[in-house]
């Protein structure tokens, strides 16, 4: 592998078998995940202004996943989760209304946008213990720690506590004005888990700080898109392909500023693998992303590449 691409051996033979009928895709679950910045330079958090600061560059904040994680083990990702059902409860709102998001992300609904919105604050405090949420819709919560924050937290985690129990039992409003969204991945259908994920970008609230507050990851970093982006070019991060399909967009913009203007017009047509037998070679592409397309020659060998 001349990159760092995630690939697991197991593929080959899975596309083989979803096209020979052999496999039943199974459904996506909805998911988002949360690509959040911060300034190099002078600036580069959010407060009560929502202001994002004029850093001179911007960092995103990266988690690599343990390898004995089933999914994606060692790859560098970022915070992010599936859907709690629980998200459509009602919540305090700041920012676009539901059903500004819902045109935004594509869905029919204001509850599913609004699920996908808390699912992207929410994992984001429990992966990162960053809260994008504020005692009034102008404002941010400044410090997330402390024994009674870290119980509740556990108790997201471990979903004894809905996210909508969590911001009302501190009078929190969330802040949907702080997320943009940036792009929409589906798993290919030959994976045996599979989500439909939306991207979003968010700066770094002022006060704030990142820690690896997830079971999932045994390390995180902040570190500049084109750094992470050639440390990936030379083999030495692995990756998915949304995630450094992401940061190749994000390294245009200088600030998280920047990111956050440019996130309302970024594209959120979803991005599916194909797969198709040439053959008896398997190849492997995700449109308007060439340089994640794969061709596997041979017989069903255990899928080594």
């Amino acid at each position: 592998m001349s990159n760092g691409q995630w690939y697991p051996p197991e593929w080959p033979d899975r596309i083989r078998a979803l096209a020979a009928g052999e496999l039943t895709a199974v459904a996506p679950r909805r998911a988002a995940t949360v690509l959040l910045l911060r300034g190099t330079g002078t600036g580069g958090g959010t407060g009560g202004d929502t202001s994002t600061g004029g850093g001179t560059g911007t960092e995103v904040h990266m988690l690599r996943r343990r390898t004995s994680m089933a999914f994606a083990g060692g790859a560098y990702a970022y915070p992010g989760g599936a859907v709690d059902p629980r998200d459509e409860h009602p919540v305090r709102w700041a920012g676009p209304t539901p059903g500004d998001w819902a045109a935004r992300l594509g869905v029919a609904t204001p509850a599913e946008a609004q699920a996908i919105v808390c699912a992207a604050v929410r994992e984001t405090y429990e992966e990162a213990g960053v809260l994008l949420a504020g005692p009034t819709p102008d404002s941010v919560v400044g410090d997330t720690t402390g024994d009674a924050w870290e119980a509740a937290r556990a108790a997201l985690v471990a979903r004894e506590l809905s996210f909508a129990e969590f911001l009302d039992g501190r009078d929190l409003v969330l802040r949907s004005d702080l997320l943009g969204a940036w792009a929409r991945w589906i798993t290919p259908e030959f994976e045996p888990r599979r989500y439909d994920t939306w991207f979003f970008v968010a700066a770094l609230p002022t006060g704030q700080r990142t820690r690896n507050a997830s079971t999932e990851a045994d390390r995180t970093v902040w570190i500049s898109p084109a750094e992470a982006a050639a440390g990936y070019d030379r083999g030495e991060l692995l990756m998915m392909p949304p995630t450094i399909a992401t940061l190749r967009t994000l390294a245009a913009y200088g600030t998280p500023l920047a990111a956050l203007e440019a996130a309302r017009d970024q594209d959120l047509t979803p991005v599916l693998a194909q797969a198709r037998l040439e053959g008896d070679e398997v190849v492997l592409s995700w449109p308007g992303h060439d340089e994640f397309t794969k061709h596997v020659p041979g017989a069903p060998t255990g899928g080594a590449v």
